[in-house]
């Protein structure tokens, strides 16, 4: 029997109450299971590997099997779940966020193979981050099974997160802290009792089936404390606060080097890591195989100083090598090993001036102070040492120490060190949305579209056929007299034409009678429900059987980035229509019209060039728009403005048209949303190609290239051209002048090495068809055109490549290389090309798929736009608009 099964059963029987009672145990057993099965794994590996190390030269055996082992742990996140690199902890985070991030089975199996691999290796860094990850990824999957509402979903992903935590650590109390204080924000009694229970249960099971995680012989006799000490405790506590900060600045700056220098795979990438981590560990004593075991020796009897500072500076190095490279591994142990050293430091000095001075107090209160500073939980981590030692003596030191420590970090590095990963990728946490609760302060009617395209039940099937052929939506509505009779999809349609006899046939012996429909008043929480639990892609909108609008999956994108952004205004009547206060016309001699939006002046030429070469080859007029934005509490109409500026600018575009013989309209519109002005400007002047400029990155989730522009090249019903000017700096700049000296290479006339990866299809037929007209602004252009496809896609015919080459030979005149790549991923092997050829100007064509998917698992061009100092252009053909 399934386990969706056995759930759905589970379900009619139990209560609410009940049924999340059983929801937080099972989640806490699977979550302890796997923490254990890890555990066990990785002792096993290590047990083996010390075992070796009797037999073979150590030299030889550490770092070839830190190089091994690291290699095929990267290896596997690459090949089968790239989001299971680097600790989880920040892709847990964004989960509970309401970031679209991919938690599942296949991510725990694949966090938990090779975090073993990399952990049992020898590469220092530890196991509990990776259960978090492990144990939300489960409760994700589990949650997947019944389908519930996404905030009792975000309630089992924390569950799961706590009863990962509590297992790795022996630490139920801590697992439920952490959660609160770092990663949910929320202390709603369903959300509480939910991670109370999954927390006991995963720390009492995983004690019971593995013995403690943490052997601390003797520290229940150290309970000597003198109100003396404290002024020792405080500096204890700074030196750990400021050594937390610097331990994740350092994180932060290796990683962000090796990301944007370190050009090779990440099985490479950890493989080397490993091999220089066996090779220092490999010239140290034997204690420092194994982390957990260096940690139980810095706990268990003074040491010398020159022992506990040489296993601090070794510990801080090898550890940031291992998070420069993204190893699945945690940072709590390092953290807790690096506090007990400094700890030990400290106490040793401090019992040369108290004799009564216990260094090994300090080496605990420093394991509290140090882990409480880098994850920024100080309540946690005094929580968490005392659950591992059971000592209440330890309290106020470890109080005094954590605090001090907690203040010291934040003053010098402020925010949370998953806040900033997330950061590094483009991911920003608005915490207020968060508090607030997202799901449920958004309605149906704000999300819902009102212009709603309908067909009529009684209309016969060819004239079924012939609305979807001219419109871009895969269903509609079905209505009668006004009231919504049913739904039709592509689907339907496609069932249909397998019929012999269809002659006769009309709409409402196709649709989909009484289909499911959600009430105005309804929150976007019960929207996503509906659309999950069904597996819809649109919802109507109904009140007393009349339809008032349709929900898709990307309006819900839509408000969510728009939530996310922080955005006060209503969310869902439509913006006042813009206003027009300036226009010029010149003579209408063109055969089509290309609309350029200008809004920043420092790359309006360029941008006007790209424009100019595109419309002499294809003998179209331009219509420059400068857009003012104002308040929503203004109507555009009644607004007051400055468009002198505007006005210098749209002059300087028509001074150009003149030189190059193009026909160039102009207007200013007062409008409360850029975007809204565009569309209305492409309808209202018939536009062909709209081209925009993109600043190559988005900050929102949901959100693919930004706002305006993305709800451009979803809404616009024409040709669609991205323009992301590359930036170098000019020769001879300082870092001073850095941000003075940078130019774009559309205004240094570097536009001689094109890039275009094509997979087929027509945006990539259309980018094609684009670039004679864009390498005609070159004097000497090269063209380099390239396949990439997976190592595990069948061979492919580069027929389609040769006469692509050939048309680009014939109609540029230009040098045309072509290439087959083999990768795993698009974005390295992109970046890669860039980089090694020097490519001035990207060119990609973006499928319709492509925009709907990377939503979710990605967005490709703003990842290579991102990473490359070149020009990137996106092209989108007019049949080929993403669906809503």
């Amino acid at each position: 029997m399934q386990l969706s099964t056995v759930l759905h059963t589970v379900r009619h029987v139990l209560t609410p109450k009940r049924l999340a009672i059983f929801e937080a145990v099972l989640i806490g057993l699977i979550a302890a299971l796997s923490a254990v099965l890890l555990k066990q794994g990785v002792i096993w590996l290590m047990a083996w590997r010390a075992a070796m190390s009797q037999v073979l030269p150590v030299w030889i055996l550490l770092p070839m099997m830190g190089f091994v082992g690291g290699g095929l742990s990267g290896v596997i996140i690459e090949r089968f779940a790239p989001e299971a690199a680097g600790s989880g902890i920040p892709q847990v985070k964004a989960a509970l966020a309401y970031v679209p991030m991919r938690l599942d089975l296949r991510v725990a199996i694949a966090k938990l193979v090779s975090t073993f691999l990399a952990l049992g290796s020898g590469l220092v860094l530890g196991r509990q981050g990776p259960t978090v990850h492990i144990g939300a990824a489960l409760a994700a999957q589990l949650s997947r099974a019944v389908p519930t509402s996404p905030d009792h979903q975000r309630q089992l992903l924390a569950a799961g997160a706590a009863a990962g935590l509590a297992a790795g650590f022996d630490a139920p109390i801590a697992g439920v802290l952490f959660v609160i204080e770092e990663l949910l924000h929320d202390v709603s009694s369903l959300t509480l009792g939910t991670a109370i229970l999954a927390s006991f249960t995963g720390g009492i099971i995983s004690r019971s089936l593995a013995g403690p995680n943490f052997l601390l012989h003797g520290t229940a006799a150290f309970s000597t404390f003198s109100t003396q000490e404290i002024p020792f405790f405080l500096l204890l506590g700074c030196l750990a606060g400021g050594g937390a900060a610097l331990f994740n600045q350092s994180i932060l700056t290796t990683l962000q080097f090796s990301r944007k220098h370190v050009r090779i795979a990440l099985g490479w990438k950890i493989g080397l890591a490993g091999l220089v981590s066996g090779g220092v560990i490999a010239t140290l004593p034997p204690i420092f195989l194994d982390t957990t075991t260096l940690h139980g020796f810095l706990t268990a009897r003074p040491q010398h100083w020159p022992v506990a500072a040489g296993a601090f500076v070794v510990q801080f190095v090898l550890s940031i090598l291992a998070c420069s490279v993204e190893t699945p591994g945690g940072l709590f142990i390092p953290s807790l090993v690096l506090g007990a050293a400094l700890g030990q430091v400290v106490g040793l000095g401090t019992s040369h001036i108290l004799p009564t001075a216990e260094p090994l107090v300090y080496a605990l209160a420093g394991m509290g102070a140090f882990f409480g500073a880098m994850a920024k939980v100080p309540v946690t981590a005094i929580v968490i040492v005392f659950e591992i030692t059971g000592n209440y003596q330890l309290i106020l030191p470890l109080m005094i120490s954590a605090v001090a420590a907690y203040l010291v970090a934040e003053r010098l590095l402020p925010g949370s060190l998953y806040t900033h990963l997330l950061e590094m990728k483009g991911i920003t946490l608005q915490e207020e949305v968060i508090n607030d609760g997202l799901w449920a302060t958004i309605t149906a009617t704000e999300v819902m579209q009102t212009k709603v395209e309908t067909l009529d039940s009684r209309m016969p099937l060819d004239e079924v056929i012939a609305a979807f052929s001219k419109s871009h939506h895969r269903g509609f509505p079905v209505v009668e007299g006004g009231r919504l009779v049913g739904i039709v999809t592509q689907t339907d349609l496609d069932r249909v034409a397998q019929r012999q006899s269809r002659t006769d046939l009309r709409l409402n012996d196709l649709m989909t009678p009484r289909p499911i429909t959600v009430s105005p008043g309804a929150t976007l929480g019960q929207v996503l429900y509906l659309l999950s639990r069904y597996k819809l892609s649109r919802l109507p909108v109904v009140e007393h059987r009349k339809l008032l609008g349709i929900i898709t999956r990307s309006d819900i994108l839509r408000i969510e980035a728009e939530k996310l952004r922080g955005r006060s205004e209503r969310l869902g009547p439509r913006p006042d229509p813009s206003y027009v206060v300036y226009q010029t016309k010149a003579p209408a001699t063109g055969q089509g019209r290309l609309l350029l939006p200008l809004s920043n002046p420092k790359t309006a030429d360029g941008l006007m060039k790209l424009a100019l070469a595109i419309a002499r080859e294809r003998h179209y007029e331009i219509e420059c728009l400068r857009i003012i934005p104002v308040q929503r509490h203004v109507a555009p109409a009644e607004a007051t403005v400055n468009i002198t500026m505007s006005q210098r600018l749209l002059r300087r575009a028509v001074k150009q048209g003149r030189a190059w013989n193009v026909p160039v309209h102009t207007q200013i519109r007062v409008a409360h949303s850029p975007a809204e002005a565009i569309l209305e400007t492409v309808k209202e002047r018939h536009i062909d190609l709209l081209l925009m400029g993109w600043k190559g990155s988005t900050s929102t989730p949901g959100r693919i290239f930004g706002d305006t522009v993305d709800t451009a090249i979803r809404q616009a019903n024409c040709d669609v051209v991205l323009v992301k000017p590359g930036r170098r700096s000019l020769p001879g700049a300082n870092l001073e002048d850095k941000e003075i000296a940078v130019r774009t290479l559309l205004q240094l006339n570097r536009l001689d090495r094109w890039l275009l990866p094509i997979r087929g299809g027509p945006n990539a037929e259309y980018a094609i068809a684009l670039l004679p007209a864009l390498v005609a602004l070159s004097q000497a252009p090269t063209i380099r055109l390239c396949h990439i496809q997976p190592r595990s896609e069948a061979s492919y015919d580069p027929h389609g490549l040769e006469e692509a080459a050939d048309f680009l030979r014939h109609k540029s005149r230009s040098q045309v290389d072509v290439a087959l790549v083999c990768a795993e991923s698009v974005v390295d092997a992109v970046v890669d090309m860039a980089a090694k050829d020097q490519c001035d100007v990207i060119m990609l064509g973006a499928s319709r798929e492509g925009l709907l998917q990377q939503a979710v698992q990605g967005n490709i061009p703003e990842a290579i736009a991102r990473n490359c100092e070149c020009t990137v252009i996106l092209v989108r053909k007019a049949d080929a608009t993403a669906l809503p």
